[in-house]
C-alpha cells in the first residue's frame, strides 16, 4: 500500500493534479477496498480514502449492492473531510449524473428504452427511466394505449391512464435536459418505427377489412394488419349522420378504402366502396316535385330531412314559413312527417333544397299551407255575403 501511495504522489506531482484535490461535487474514480451493507470504502489513486455510507450507498442502483474489493467505481464528493479525515462520498449523485449522461447518449442514438409507469395525471404518465423520472405525454402514447374518450372527458381520460400504472412500455427519449430535470419520452415514436415496414405494404386505393376499435365524435378507428386507420365521419356514409355510432359499433367488421397515408397516419373511406346514390338523384326527384319527408334534426338554420334512406335534403329556415319564425321548433320537430317542395338539386355537392312554405298543407308539416287555409276560410263569409246581397 505504501508503494501505491508513493507512486500516486509521484504521479500527482508529475502531472500537477495534486493542485486539484477533489472538491465537493467532483466525481472521483477509485477501487473498492472493502464493502459491507453499512459502508463501502474506496482508494482514490493510492492518495486518500473515501467512504460511502447510509442513503448515499445503494439509493440509485442495485449495481452497487454486490461490490467486491478491487472493483472500479465512481462516486461524488459531498464533503472533503469527515470526522475521520476521509473524503465523504456518494454513489447517489454519481449514479444520477451517470444516468443523465446515459440518457443523453440514448437520445442522440435514438435508442429504444424500457420504462415502468409510476403514476398518471391528466396530461400523461410519470415513468421511471433507469434512475430518472420522466414524462410520457398523452399525445405520445401509441394507438394501443391512447385513451379515446368521446367528448374528451378529462376524468375518463385520467381513469384510462391510471389503468397503465405498473405497466412496462417501450419508448424513445425525445427531450432531455439535466439542468431543468426535464425528460420527455415517446411510445408513439417507437410504434411508428415498427409500423413502417407494415405500412409500406399498402398504398392509396387499397381496400382493407378490419375491426372497429373505437368511435369518436369525428369518426371511427379501424384496426387491420397490426395497423389502425381513421374513417372520418364524413367518409362513413353518403348520407349525413350525427355520430358514427348511428351506423357502426365497436367490434364490427367493415371494409374500407385507403384514401390517404401520412407517415403513420392512415385515412380510410367506407362510403367509397358503396355506389354514390346522388348519381341518380335527378331520376328520383325533380325541381318542383312535392315529396314527403321525415325531419331528422332541427337546427336554428333549418330542418334536415330524410326523403329516403340514401337521400337527405335541407329545408332552410327561410323556406319554412311565409313569416320569419323566432323559433323553428314551433314549426316542426324531429320525427315529424311533412310535405315539402323540391326547390334545388345539386348532385355533385350532394345537396337538395326543400321548401315547406311553397308546399300545400299536409299533416304537421303544412304550416304555410295551413296559414293560407285559415286566410281562405276568413274570406269565404265575405264572399257569401256579397252573393246574398246580389
Amino acid at each position: 500500500m505504501a508503494d501505491d501511495k508513493a507512486q500516486g504522489f509521484a504521479a500527482m506531482i508529475e502531472d500537477g493534479s495534486y493542485l486539484h484535490y477533489p472538491q465537493a461535487g467532483d466525481v472521483v474514480k477509485g477501487k473498492v477496498v472493502s464493502a459491507s451493507r453499512r459502508e463501502v470504502r474506496i482508494d482514490i489513486d493510492g492518495v486518500t480514502t473515501g467512504v460511502i455510507r447510509g442513503r448515499e450507498l445503494y439509493a440509485e442502483s442495485a449495481a452497487y449492492s454486490d461490490l467486491q474489493p478491487g472493483d472500479e467505481v465512481e462516486a461524488t464528493v459531498i464533503d472533503r473531510e469527515n470526522e475521520n479525515g476521509e473524503l465523504e462520498l456518494s454513489f447517489r449523485f454519481a449514479g444520477q449524473k451517470k444516468a443523465w449522461e446515459e440518457l443523453r447518449s440514448r437520445f442522440a442514438a435514438g435508442d429504444v428504452v424500457e420504462v415502468k409507469v409510476l403514476e398518471a395525471n391528466k396530461g400523461g404518465l410519470i415513468v421511471r427511466v433507469g434512475h430518472v423520472n420522466g414524462f410520457l405525454p398523452v399525445s405520445q402514447l401509441s394507438p394501443d394505449n391512447y385513451p379515446r374518450v368521446t367528448g374528451g372527458d378529462k376524468n375518463r381520460i385520467l381513469e384510462k391512464l391510471r389503468g397503465l400504472v405498473g405497466a412496462e412500455l417501450s419508448v424513445r427519449v425525445i427531450d432531455v435536459n439535466e439542468d431543468d430535470e426535464k425528460l420527455i419520452v415517446s411510445e408513439k415514436s417507437v410504434w411508428e418505427e415498427r409500423q413502417k415496414n407494415v405500412i409500406a405494404r399498402y398504398k392509396v386505393g387499397d381496400v382493407i377489412e378490419g375491426e372497429v376499435t373505437a368511435l369518436a365524435d369525428f369518426g371511427a378507428f379501424v384496426k387491420f394488419d397490426a395497423l389502425e386507420g381513421l374513417v372520418h365521419i364524413s367518409e362513413i356514409a353518403w348520407q349525413r349522420i350525427d355520430h358514427p355510432r348511428d351506423l357502426l359499433k365497436i367490434g364490427q367488421r367493415v371494409k374500407a378504402e385507403i384514401i390517404g397515408i401520412e407517415g403513420s397516419k392512415i385515412f380510410l373511406s367506407m362510403k367509397k366502396l358503396v355506389r354514390d346514390p346522388w348519381q341518380d338523384v335527378e331520376k328520383k326527384y325533380k325541381v318542383g316535385d312535392l315529396v314527403e319527408g321525415t325531419v331528422l334534426k332541427v337546427n336554428p338554420f333549418g330542418f334536415f330531412v330524410e326523403l329516403d334512406p340514401e337521400i337527405h335534403g335541407l329545408a332552410h329556415v327561410s323556406e319554412l314559413s311565409d313569416k320569419p319564425a323566432s323559433d323553428v321548433n314551433t314549426i316542426g320537430k324531429a320525427g315529424d312527417k311533412m310535405t315539402f317542395r323540391v326547390i334545388s338539386i345539386e348532385p355533385a355537392e350532394h345537396r337538395l333544397g326543400l321548401s315547406l312554405k311553397t308546399a300545400p298543407a299536409s299533416g304537421k308539416g303544412g304550416t304555410a299551407g295551413k296559414a293560407r287555409g285559415r286566410a281562405k276560410k276568413k274570406e269565404e263569409p265575405e264572399e257569401a255575403s256579397a252573393e246574398s246581397a246580389e
